[in-house]
């Protein structure tokens, strides 16, 4: 029996560093496209090509650092130093891409690149280890259960902060200019980062040596090919990210233009989405107690699907309130698959290790957070490619052609890699009951 309990202290602690991560990863979900187009001042076409640009640095990068983190050694462990030694330069990264240069435009996308991709490597070089530190600070499963309960509070908090305080903040320090709003506001955001990975830093302990795979890296990539459930749950995810990130990233463009509310009605507007989140990780967890969690995954992405087209048939442009009540139940329906991925991707590496006779744990987490990158680098060229394609002008009257694309975005256009996910989730098998052969097989704990 385990005796490593964490104190209420710890756990938050642990929490106050997914705190600082949320805070750039959900900016970069749903503000920064916004961001980039109309306070910025970038072509969408510029911006798409920088986002795939910067994901896919992202994506390979992940991998290195994961490497980089099992080769560290010091008296503070494996994983915490990095939360320590990176927090400074973390809140000075989220300062320095809301920085909006008084340049050429040439110079001003040299600058975006520049400070986007040094945000995004620095934001991998706390969060890979951040997402390890589980791992090493107990090994009893329900303090680990505890500890993420308090990580998902504190997450919500970063996810309010970005919706609604920062383009409040942005409005108020710009008085009304909010390129000089974004500045202050992001860098309030940046220092909000830096002193929670210290206190992460300070109040979490590693008690545990982390287990470094062994396997060969072509040898554990072999087997990940034939293990067809998680091939499965990669393509899921790619699809998933598209659809996520085009959705919540033309949010804002779909308020201020589509529903005719300027800039006060994005934050509103964001905030609707971000509560039904919430609410859909509450439900989905306790309905997997009393539904199959496979159906209820791919049953609420064709569920999305159709509530996503009966948005587009239904809203129109005055129609305020219904827009807002299709974006609750849209975001409420689509994010109960959430709390049901993550926990499926460790069951796909029983599932491989039952089917090959090895284990590959590392690069199956690891493969998925490069599909999880790979995929918003996908939906943010398609997001510059249709902004452009829709002739969308930044902070301008828009054309109805135009208005009516923003429409398709948020709707129609993400309905459909949701439709894909839910009908790519039929060949999906790994339900509780079958998963409790697999851990009786391997010896493991069955699932209640």
């Amino acid at each position: 029996m385990s005796t490593m309990k964490l104190s209420v202290i710890e756990k938050l602690g642990f929490g106050a560093g997914d705190m600082a991560v949320n805070i750039v990863m959900i900016t970069m979900q749903l503000i920064i496209a916004y961001f980039y187009t109309d306070i910025y001042g970038l072509d969408p076409a510029d911006m798409g090509v920088l986002f795939i640009v910067v994901r896919l640095i992202d994506a390979f990068s992940d991998p290195v650092m994961g490497m980089i983190t099992d080769k560290c050694h010091s008296k503070h462990g494996h994983y915490r130093p990095f939360m320590l030694w990176f927090a400074i330069p973390f809140g000075m990264a989220v300062y320095l891409a809301f920085i909006t240069p008084d340049l050429a435009y040439t110079y001003k996308l040299a600058w975006a690149y520049f400070s986007y991709i040094l945000l995004t490597l620095i934001f991998t070089i706390v969060t890979i280890p951040y997402i390890s530190l589980i791992g090493v600070i107990t090994d009893d499963p329900a303090e680990r259960l505890s500890a993420n309960g308090y990580r998902f509070v504190l997450v919500k908090v970063a996810a309010f902060l970005v919706t609604i305080v920062v383009p409040a903040l942005a409005l108020k320090l710009g008085d009304g200019n909010m390129q000089d709003g974004y500045q202050p506001a992001m860098g309030l955001m940046g220092i909000l980062g830096s002193i929670l990975f210290v206190v992460c830093f300070l109040t979490t302990k590693e008690r545990i040596k982390p287990l470094i795979e062994k396997t060969k890296f072509r040898v554990q990539a072999r087997l990940l090919t034939k293990n067809d459930q998680w091939i499965i749950l990669c393509i899921v995810l790619i699809l998933l990210m598209c659809g996520f990130v085009i959705r919540g990233s033309v949010g804002a463009y779909y308020a201020k233009y589509y529903l005719d509310g300027g800039d006060t009605l994005i934050s509103p507007f964001l905030a609707t989405g971000v509560t039904a989140s919430i609410l859909a990780m509450i439900a989905s967890t306790w309905i997997t107690k009393h539904y199959c969690k496979v159906k209820l995954f791919r049953y609420s992405q064709l569920l999305t699907f159709v509530l996503c087209i009966a948005m587009y048939l239904m809203v129109d442009q005055e129609d305020r309130v219904l827009a807002f009540v299709f974006t609750f139940l849209i975001w409420f329906v689509a994010d109960q698959y959430m709390p049901i991925f993550w926990s499926s991707i460790a069951e796909t590496v029983d599932y491989g290790h039952r089917k090959t006779g090895v284990r590959v744990s590392g690069l199956a987490f690891g493969g998925i957070s490069f599909c999880q990158k790979l995929g918003m680098g996908i939906a943010g060229g398609l997001l510059g490619y249709l902004l452009g394609f829709f002739d969308y002008q930044a902070d301008a009257e828009q054309s109805d052609f135009t208005l009516n694309g923003l429409a398709l975005m948020a709707t129609v256009i993400p309905a459909l890699f949701h439709l894909a996910a839910g009908l790519l989730m039929n060949n999906y098998v790994i339900s509780n009951d079958y998963y409790d052969e697999i851990a009786d097989d391997l010896g493991l704990t069955k699932s209640s």
